[in-house]
């Protein structure tokens, strides 16, 4: 078995960054990643709000940059590499994967999220060209078009209401007749002349042909459908963490999202989780590049004995 000062799961941009500390501080350590590095970034056409890049940059090549500066300092990556187990002897944690066993006496979880998905025909096959999950993220990229948001909670109208920046219009579909969201942020969306609400709609499909083109409405209490002419649809019904490795082991919230202190310790001592999987406000690329910086200097301190 062998044996590290400090595991990191996962590869997304706080588990790259956190190997960029790590590897400087020339902890032995390792990032495991079941799939390829980069994390639901890969996914994304083209960033536009990530600091240094005034003209966007497209995640894949954002993502190759993180991996090549990891690489560069040393830091091994294990991909593929999925993690079955976590358990713990004492101090010591031990990773057991499909084909090795590991042990760590520090652990960093940055296994991200995934996002709650319609599951109807067309989603999977628009990704990237009219559906997105993030309007900060795309909403530039909709400037003067009509777009549909499907949600009713706070993101789903937090998000509808930063597009109306950008869209000529934007269509809430909601499955129930009155928004889940704050109070205030109904009032604001209600009272904005840009958004239009479809109540008691469900998506059935997502038309187009080479991008989105239109979508299949059903209204579930008359069951009658309808087709809706829009360029975009961004979804917003949640997004899940991927924090089931650690289910029983460290302190999560009613979500599922793993609870940390500020300096991203969890319950348990030397297990830290940065990213997506981290209870925290906000799920962006900056974030999870600061989360993962701070895992990984509370990790190096944890290992010296320098804590606190």
């Amino acid at each position: 078995m062998e044996a590290y000062d400090l595991v990191i799961i996962g590869s997304g941009p706080a588990g790259l960054t956190a190997g960029i500390y790590a590897a400087r501080a020339r902890l032995k350590a390792v990032i495991l990643e079941k799939m390829l590095p980069g994390g639901q970034v890969i996914t994304t056409t083209k960033v536009e709000n990530y600091p240094g890049f005034p003209e966007g940059i497209d995640g894949p090549e954002l993502m190759m940059r993180f991996e090549n500066q990891v690489r560069n300092l040393g830091m091994e990556i294990k991909s593929p590499f999925e993690v079955k187990k976590i358990e713990l002897q004492g101090e010591k944690k031990i990773i057991h994967g499909d084909a090795e066993t590991i042990e760590a006496k520090a652990l960093i979880i940055a296994t991200g999220a995934r996002f709650k998905h319609l599951n109807v025909p067309g989603e999977k096959e628009f990704i990237g060209r009219g559906v997105s999950y993030c309007g900060t993220c795309d909403a530039p990229f909709f400037r003067n078009l009509e777009i549909a948001v499907v949600g009713g909670g706070n993101t789903a109208i937090v998000e509808a209401l930063h597009l109306t920046k950008f869209a000529k219009r934007v269509y809430v579909i909601h499955r129930r007749d009155r928004l889940r969201a704050e109070k205030a942020l109904q009032e604001e969306a209600l009272a904005n002349e840009k958004i239009s609400f479809i109540w008691n709609t469900v998506v059935k499909e997502i038309r187009g042909k080479n991008n989105v083109e239109s979508l299949l409405l059903e209204n579930v209490k008359t069951k009658e459908t309808s087709e809706l002419k829009v360029q975009g649809c961004f979804i917003f019904i949640g997004i899940m963490p991927n924090s089931e490795l650690v289910e029983g082991l460290v302190e999560l919230d009613e979500s599922g999202f793993i609870v940390t202190d500020e300096y991203c310790r969890t319950s348990v001592p030397g297990i830290f989780a940065a990213g997506d999987v981290r209870k925290s406000p906000l799920k962006q690329i900056a974030t999870a590049v600061g989360e993962g910086a701070i895992a990984a200097v509370s990790a190096e301190r944890y290992l010296s004995g320098h804590e606190g």
